[in-house]
């Protein structure tokens, strides 16, 4: 057997030489693989001298030759042979391949167009799809995370079999989709050229038990394919994490690092009943229990902070089905073992959020937006009417204008500055057909909370009514976009309060 290889990726190559020459397989290499396999002094012949042409073109062209391709495509038969025979060829059984790491290098932050191009892999793609198409007599390897396994074949039967060659040529094909995918997103990107057709590459994680029902099945995916585990965490213990759970999470997750302090946020069916802000997550904790106590029960807590002992301690007796942090401190996990039900997502070294694109499904179609990041850099707020708002509601407005972005639309956030300085969310109310209502479940669940504190709301008002039952309740001051018809009538009701009003400018709808 003959084996072609030409990685830009070298974990473990040399490992891998090593099994296959110890298995009789005749070795064959380009540029600097060929240059590690002889440093590890083991046998091989270079493409050069394998095809009896030099690369060119500053190695942009090295294995683009039918000497080459001819022998990874070419069947066993005997017409087939007989062409390799005349251009003095022979049979490539294994191809070992991986590309130039292009996405890698559109991530740094200063590349440039010629960079990104250079890194534009050909002949790395061409060798992976001929191996892959011939896989009924060629084994096609492109992660080194297979090298044990394609081993493994050959010891044990001669040669790699059919079975492990059907399963390498497919990921092969993924590799390769995923390959041109990443290209096609970063010239777009770069070009802005409004195209009309999108690709996206997903990677399986794993099969879920079901989907939001029993009766529904589900699997998740990853948008990338370095990551292990949901949200790109890693699952520390409890069973697994159901779709339902997912959702929460992520929900909980990005409000919770919305937030510079420690913050703790507790999420129950994708709607936050409790957010709060302190110098110490036990703190922020307790106060976003406070927020709604019953709703907390069975729902999913997310910090900014690692989780430290203090903090499940805080929880006491409280059923939490999921936990999500940068970490876990050890005092910590020990408690919290002792809850054999509850996940815990360590999110530490998960790849960080940044801007982009999200999509979501509808009937025979899909939806792309931009991710709403929060408001940009620069946008100030205008303070209308003849109240002015003081430094303390300013601080509680802020919080309550970051913890309503994550809120489900018609969005209503009551907030307050507790004697510790800790910020915490009072009331929330969402999800409802109309803002009125948001207000009254906000205004329910805050009872005597509620004076004193502050109001935000994601969308306008489009009648006074709303800032009328929230200043009957107790509402101090209020933030919102602004924007509507009758905004002139919500500030009248506001200023014979004596109530400041803050228009943000920004809007933040969360369907």
């Amino acid at each position: 057997m003959k084996a072609l290889l030409s990685v830009s990726d070298k974990s473990n190559l040399v490992e891998f030489a090593q099994g296959l020459h110890a298995a009789g397989v005749q070795l064959i290499a380009s540029g600097g693989t060929a240059r590690m396999v002889q440093q590890a002094g083991l046998p091989v012949t270079t493409i050069e001298a394998f095809t009896g042409s030099p690369e060119i073109l500053d190695g942009r062209v090295k294995t683009l030759h039918p000497r080459v391709h001819g022998g990874i495509l070419a069947r066993d038969t005997e017409t087939d042979r007989n062409d390799l025979a005349r251009i003095g060829s022979d049979m490539i059984d294994i191809v070992v391949v991986n590309l130039y790491p292009f996405q890698k290098t559109v991530a740094q932050k200063f590349v440039t167009m010629q960079d990104a191009i250079e890194n534009i892999d050909i002949g790395g793609v061409t060798l992976i799809r001929a191996a892959a198409k011939n896989y009924e007599r060629v084994a096609v390897i492109c992660d080194p995370l297979d090298y044990e396994l394609v081993l493994r074949n050959i010891r044990q039967t001669g040669a790699v079999t059919l079975e492990t060659r059907e399963v390498l040529a497919l990921k092969a094909f993924a590799h390769t989709a995923s390959y041109d995918t990443a290209i096609r997103d970063y010239l777009m990107n770069v070009h802005a050229d409004g195209s009309k057709v999108v690709s996206l590459t997903l990677h399986k994680l794993q099969d879920l038990r079901y989907g939001e029902n029993p009766h529904q099945s589900a699997t998740l995916f990853s948008m990338n394919d370095n990551v292990d585990g949901p949200l790109g965490g890693r699952l520390l213990q409890g069973k697994e994490l159901s779709y339902n759970n997912l959702l929460d999470l992520d929900a909980a997750w990005r409000a919770a690092i919305q937030y510079d302090a420690p913050t703790a946020v507790i999420v129950k069916h994708l709607s936050p009943c409790g957010i709060a802000s302190a110098n110490a997550l036990d703190k922020a904790f307790a106060a976003a229990y406070a927020c709604d106590s019953i709703s907390a029960f069975g729902g999913v807590i997310a910090t900014n902070r690692a989780i430290d002992a203090r903090m499940v301690e805080a929880m006491g007796d409280l059923f939490v089905e999921c936990m999500v942090a940068p970490g876990f401190t050890k005092e910590a996990l020990n408690l919290l073992s002792k809850r054999k039900n509850c996940r815990l997502l360590d999110m530490e070294s998960a790849p960080k959020l940044k801007d982009g694109y999200e999509f979501r499904s509808i009937t025979n179609g899909m939806l792309r937006q931009s991710i709403d990041a929060g408001d940009s850099a620069g946008i100030e707020w205008k303070s209308v009417g003849t109240a002015t708002a003081s430094e303390s509601q300013l601080r509680m407005l802020h919080f309550a204008w970051n913890a309503v972005q994550h809120v489900r639309s018609n969005a209503i956030v009551f907030a307050r500055e507790l004697a510790d300085g800790t910020l915490a969310t009072v009331g929330i109310g969402g999800g409802q057909p109309n803002r009125v209502d948001s207000v009254r479940i906000a205004v329910g669940h805050a009872g005597e909370k509620a004076r004193g504190a502050v109001m935000a709301s994601d969308a306008f008002f489009p009648f006074p009514d709303g800032v009328q039952t929230a200043i009957a309740a107790g509402i101090t001051a209020i933030a919102h976009p602004g924007g509507s018809m009758r905004d002139a009538e919500s500030v009248q009701v506001a200023d014979a309060a004596g109530v400041p009003i803050l228009l943000t400018g920004v809007r933040h709808f969360r369907h």
